[in-house]
């Protein structure tokens, strides 16, 4: 196709920007006016938008029909220019061999619920099982080793050690927690007042060397004790060995020069015969309360007592314990 008309029946062969080249402009092309395309004698058919077919039925006929005349065939119908078609030989590409698949593909199955591959959550939720578990054991150990060693603290003070009775000065042991366990004092390291003396003719005192306190029948009699260490004011137990033999006796126990509430009672627990010291060894506790630091423990025969006992030992424990 060249600038300028050709003579063309149809707008599409004409150039409608000939007018720009010189070889358009030389064949007459100018600017358009009016409409048209700006060649002399080109064509300018208005119709609405979509009226015009290419290739319509009325134009083929006339061929069509000659065609037949002359050959005796029939020609296949034509259909007009944006028509839909139909062929009802067309197969769908997916129906031949090696075609594209047909339907939605499904996705690649994985072990992983669908997902993509991810991290292996089977192994660490394994390993977190089993560092907890390794937590938990050594707890369960922790506190069974912790009963145990409460347990043998409680049956070591339960009655007086051997080293304790053997030491004539007081001892003191602490807990872990810090509080105290025991603290004890034979009867040589007593301080005695009013006729009361050391003895160790009656056999079965727990003191070192069977060494006991006698005399304390009388009035004004006294044995008391300076108990460093306390940690912290509350209650706590006193307890005495001592022998009684005859009727239940009992004396005066005092806190740093203050009398407790109820009177010590040394009572024949052994339920030994009158006079039977040898067999009449046993243990009685009250629960006072002392202050941190330093307290004077003080066992008197008072007016209204009955003291006619032989004493050997005394130890204290924190809180109020029977044993």
């Amino acid at each position: 196709m060249t600038p300028g008309n050709n003579g063309a029946s149809t707008p599409e062969d004409d150039d409608p920007f000939g007018y720009l080249y010189a070889d358009g402009q030389a064949n007459g092309a100018q600017p358009p006016s009016g409409g048209g395309y700006g060649y002399p004698g080109s064509v300018n058919r208005v119709r609405p938008v979509g009226e015009r077919q290419y290739g319509g039925q009325q134009a083929a006929a006339a061929p069509t029909a000659q065609y037949q005349q002359q050959y005796g065939q029939t020609v296949p119908q034509q259909q007009s220019y944006g028509a839909p078609q139909s062929n009802a030989h067309y197969q769908a590409p997916e129906t031949f061999p090696g075609g594209p698949p047909t339907g939605r593909q499904s996705p690649p199955h994985n072990n992983n619920g669908g997902r993509g591959r991810g991290p292996n959550t089977k192994g660490l939720l394994i390993g977190a099982i089993a560092v907890v578990a390794a937590v938990v054991i050594g707890i369960s150990v922790a506190m069974m080793n912790g009963n145990d060693d409460n347990k043998t603290n409680d049956q070591a003070d339960s009655t007086p050690s051997a080293s304790q009775s053997a030491s004539s000065t007081p001892s003191a042991s602490s807990s872990a927690s810090g509080g105290l366990e025991t603290q004890s004092i034979d009867a040589k390291a007593l301080n005695l007042q009013g006729g009361a003396s050391l003895a160790s003719d009656v056999k079965g005192a727990d003191a070192a060397g069977g060494v006991y306190v006698t005399g304390l029948n009388t009035v004004g009699a006294s044995v008391s004790w300076q108990v460093n260490g306390i940690p912290s004011d509350g209650t706590y137990t006193v307890f005495a060995h001592y022998s009684s033999t005859s009727d239940d006796q009992h004396m005066t126990l005092s806190i740093n020069g203050k009398k407790f509430g109820s009177p010590f009672s040394l009572k024949n627990y052994a339920k030994a015969a009158d006079g039977d010291f040898a067999k009449g060894w046993t243990t009685s506790f009250a629960w006072p309360s002392l202050t941190k630091g330093s307290n004077t423990l003080t066992l008197s025969c008072e007016n209204g007592d009955n003291c006619n006992v032989l004493l050997d030992q005394l130890w204290v424990k924190q809180g109020q314990v029977k044993k």
